[in-house]
């Protein structure tokens, strides 16, 4: 049983970083083959479609931070809480990453035909990247609740 509750306790340091940047990679390829789409039909405007398909990056920054914050000798005792918060931090960074990218791509798609709105276009995934900051900050505070 404690061998079992060790190895949650290390699976749940690792899954943000691993969860994030699964979120990350496929938000970015979603948002990467809109932008690759429009720069066949567009004459310019290419790094804005660039800039805004790497926006879905940051779940695996947030991972990354959050899995430095959990890491701790991992014991029977600090196991569950770590184990939770990681892998709870880290399926909300799987899932927004993919969400952001899907996002904008339709800020690329919104863009490319009419570029006068781009910077509208890209707010909502703004406010999806708002719900990844709300679920980092809570796992950080959640995660010095739990005993070094």
């Amino acid at each position: 049983m404690n061998e079992t509750m060790i190895f949650l306790g290390w699976i749940g340091i690792y899954a943000p970083m691993a969860l994030g940047a699964l979120g990350s990679t496929i938000g970015c390829a979603i948002a990467g083959q809109a932008a690759i789409g429009a720069m066949l039909d567009t004459e310019s405007g290419y790094g804005r479609y660039v800039g805004v398909s790497a926006m879905p990056s940051s779940m695996v920054i947030f991972g990354i931070v959050i899995m430095f914050t959990l890491n701790r000798t991992v014991t029977p005792e600090v196991a569950a809480g770590v184990f939770s918060v990681g892998l709870l931090s880290g399926l909300v960074m799987l899932a927004i990453g993919i969400y952001q990218g899907q996002c904008c791509a339709c800020a690329i798609h919104a863009a490319k035909a009419k570029p006068e709105i781009f910077g509208l276009s890209i707010v909502p995934a703004a406010i999806v990247e708002g719900f990844a900051v709300f679920a980092f900050i809570f796992a950080l505070v959640v995660s010095g609740g739990i005993p070094k």
